[in-house]
């Protein structure tokens, strides 16, 4: 139509299939129900238009649940309540639950689900014949005399089109898995994309034959990861010979992550052994994968003089955009006016870094020049490093640099890191630093604004206070949206705070600041009665948590301390009395275990409308019979909050 001519087109002569193709554009679950607020029109394209559902609603309330999302593909039960518990045990006849879920979402292929015991993926995968993609999800410790296996075989059994198999959330023991691929060779086959990468340090990693008996049964595999066991003081550790068997086994990866299993604990690195690995047969692998586009090699044990190998993934993996390395010593020599080593990596997105001894300034700023398209860095554990050297590496990447992370590097606290990414302050979009505060007073600030920084990452260590964070030039953050705090220490060694509060009133200062994830999974103290002279829990949750009430936070995911030596992660009075004080927050995770009459102060916060215990660590408590876990507990809350007598303003 010409300029400047009226129309009396309106948006509902636009095409259905038009209409519906934009529906499917939109991924964001708030927006999509929004819009299908506007008519019932809009309303049914949404719901016929929805690709992927996650569960939260109660699993005796069966007639709640929605049967509009009939072209729903993936599906998400993991976090139906109450969490943790047998989803179909609810049901005198679990197989009719199953059946109706089955008639609900009839074109699933993609599937999360809780498995408390065998019964539930029996009854499921049979429902679901078509299943392609699969996560199972268990914190929950073993059933006893189990048979090897037993939880893996209805799956196998019933979902022949297997592809893509996620156990990194699943906890069961490393010998359960082989014995079940050898036995289906035609999923074992058909499988592009296996997670066996345990996310909990408790858990032992695979054995060199285990993980090799796996890979010879899944020659197809696209994507491997993996915990391993990289100790040569350990039977079965990952030896040059496993990984080349590994590589030949599997020549079609192009994403292969392999960490050893202490990589995800909390303890800081010792960085004193070697790895069994040569960097001669770190090359030979790299020739045998010519497809990689991501690597990682987190082995926690040195490997020495690896830049003649690095050298080879340039010209062996063309395809390389992601590349991280944990103990690797001598990845870029930094001394030849050509680069070497990593440098030559020239098509590399994405780098980690982590505990290289022997990086300099000199090697970083090579690494800038060579791999001119980084858009993400992660240097951990790097001591030689410095603020200048640091800085060039980000000047001389300031056109695609916006993804930073810089930790536990001796010469780089929260001041000088910031100072160091003063080259791309306008543009960095996510960061972590470490809130070391040593020698802030006095240092010279950055007073440039931080105009695009949507996500902050910080570590803090127990005792330590928040406060200085925008003391240190992160006060200006207009774009900030989320932000995840990491505390981590012993509080049985600490003094009682000197001051009331660790400083989250701070945080107001970030008006657009909505989002929090305060991890205080790493804090560990007396939850019961503490000895003459020290201070309980409950206390360092007061303050920890005073001065969220002054928020404007509306979705908040807190993991509460812990007392190892009786297994307690619990919430205490003084957090639930704060957290009900929030006047702002609407979703509100807590991964712990409560008490149903702390829950109930929750109640007092009239914008609160999603809550959900997950004791999403290993072992999570077993017991169903004590105060914080009762089922009954959990549906009585769950009662409350979704009252109709309480009113939430939305």
């Amino acid at each position: 139509m010409a300029a400047g001519t009226s129309s009396n087109v309106h948006l509902h002569d636009i095409t259905d299939v038009i209409l519906s193709n934009i529906f499917s554009l939109e991924t964001e679950t708030r927006t999509r129900n929004a819009m299908s607020l506007v008519c019932l029109k809009w309303l049914l394209v949404e719901r016929s238009t929805r690709k992927s559902l996650t569960l939260r609603g109660n699993i005796r309330n069966l007639f709640l649940l929605p049967t509009c999302f009939r072209a729903v593909t993936h599906l998400d039960l993991s976090f139906v309540s109450p969490w943790g518990y047998p989803l179909l045990d609810s049901f005198s006849n679990p197989l009719v639950l199953a059946q109706f879920l089955r008639h609900a979402f009839p074109s699933v292929v993609s599937l999360i689900v809780y498995v408390r015991n065998p019964l539930t993926l029996h009854l499921l995968a049979s429902q679901w014949p078509n299943l392609q993609h699969v996560k199972l999800v268990r914190w929950h410790q073993l059933w006893p005399a189990a048979p090897v296996g037993s939880d893996l075989v209805p799956l196998f059994d019933h979902c022949p089109m297997l592809s893509s198999l996620d156990v990194s959330h699943f906890y069961c023991w490393t010998e359960d898995l082989p014995p079940v691929i050898q036995a289906y060779p035609s999923i074992a086959t058909s499988l592009s994309h296996l997670n066996i990468l345990k996310n909990d340090s408790s858990t032992d990693g695979f054995k060199s034959h285990q993980l090799l008996s796996i890979t010879a049964c899944c020659p197809n595999l696209r994507k491997l990861l993996a915990t391993c066991i990289f100790n040569p003081r350990f039977i079965g550790f990952i030896s040059d010979q496993t990984l080349l068997t590994l590589a030949l086994n599997c020549p079609l990866l192009s994403l292969l992550h392999l960490a050893d299993s202490t990589s995800m604990s909390n303890v800081r690195p010792n960085l004193i052994e070697d790895a069994s690995i040569s960097f001669a047969t770190l090359g030979d692998v790299f020739s045998k994968l010519p497809l990689l586009e991501e690597l990682v090699l987190d082995v926690c044990h040195n490997v020495k003089h690896t830049w003649p190998a690095l050298e080879l993934l340039n010209t062996k993996c063309p395809m390389l955009k992601s590349l991280r390395l944990g103990q690797f010593q001598g990845i870029c020599r930094g001394i030849a006016s050509p680069p070497d080593g990593v440098a030559l990596c020239q098509g590399l997105e994405s780098l980690s870094i982590k505990n290289c001894t022997d990086l300099t300034d000199k090697a970083l700023i090579a690494i800038s020049h060579g791999c001119h398209r980084l858009s993400k860095f992660e240097v951990l554990g790097c001591k030689q490093l410095t603020r200048k050297g640091m800085w060039e590496f980000t000047n001389n990447l300031r056109k695609t640099l916006v993804d930073v992370k810089i930790s536990y590097c001796k010469n780089l606290n929260a001041v000088s890191s910031l100072q160091a990414l003063e080259p791309i302050q306008d543009r960095i979009v996510k960061l972590h630093i470490d809130c070391v505060w040593a020698s802030i007073i006095g240092e010279e600030k950055s007073l440039k604004n931080w105009s695009k920084l949507k996500y902050l990452s910080l570590w803090i260590a127990v005792g330590e206070l928040l406060n200085p964070l925008s003391l240190s030039g992160l006060n200006d953050c207009p774009s900030l949206e989320e932000i995840q705090i990491k505390i981590q220490g012993d509080c049985r060694d600490q003094p009682k705070p000197f001051m009331d509060a660790f400083g989250l009133s701070s945080l107001t200062c970030y008006p657009n600041l909505t989002r929090m994830m305060l991890d205080c999974s790493g804090v560990t103290g007396y939850a019961l009665t503490a000895p003459v002279g020290h201070t309980d829990l409950s206390l360092w949750e007061r303050f920890f948590l005073s001065g969220i009430q002054d928020s404007t936070l509306n979705e908040l995911n807190y993991w509460t301390a812990q007392d190892v030596d009786v297994n307690q992660r619990c919430l205490f009075l003084p957090a639930a009395g704060l957290l009900a004080q929030c006047g702002s927050l609407r979703k509100l995770f807590i991964h712990g275990t409560a008490n149903e009459h702390l829950m109930m102060f929750l109640l007092g916060n009239p914008t609160l409308r999603d809550v959900q215990l997950r004791e999403d660590y290993y072992p999570a408590p077993d017991n169903d019979t004590i105060t914080e876990l009762r089922v009954g507990s959990c549906c009585r809350f769950e009662d409350a909050l979704n009252s109709s007598s309480r009113h939430v303003p939305d």
